[in-house]
């Protein structure tokens, strides 16, 4: 597969998870400095890792969730929250990754993510 279609497909993944107003807003950000950047993660994270077939958008959504509470990516989170209910998540199961994370990578961890998620979920009407 070519750099190109990595970036199309990517591109098509990305719009389908994140929302063709937020792609929108990161294209138009994009100037000479964070091209490149944009370009990366349109072909590896989304034109690689999220179109491999392996695991379903959910799993995808579930996984990135753990991780960005986390690694406390409150802006990355909050994202993927919105990601996440895009890919059938319910708010109920958002709330359970949480509580994972809680067990697994500490309470303080996971206090900050569900702040951020509550957040993210009265914004999008949860």
């Amino acid at each position: 597969m070519t750099d190109q279609r990595r970036h199309e497909d990517g591109m098509a993944v990305r719009r389908q998870v994140l929302g063709d107003a937020h792609v929108d807003r990161a294209v138009a950000g994009t100037d000479e400095f964070t091209a490149d950047f944009q370009d990366l993660i349109t072909r590896y994270a989304w034109g690689e890792i999220w179109t491999r077939p392996g695991l379903d958008r959910r799993t995808r959504s579930v996984i990135t969730l753990a991780v960005l509470a986390t690694q406390h990516h409150d802006e990355e989170l909050a994202m993927h929250v919105r990601a996440a209910l895009r890919n059938g998540l319910t708010a109920e199961e958002i709330g359970e990754v949480l509580l994972q994370v809680a067990v697994y990578a500490g309470v303080p961890a996971a206090n900050r993510a569900f702040k951020v998620a509550q957040q993210t979920l009265r914004q999008e009407g949860q």
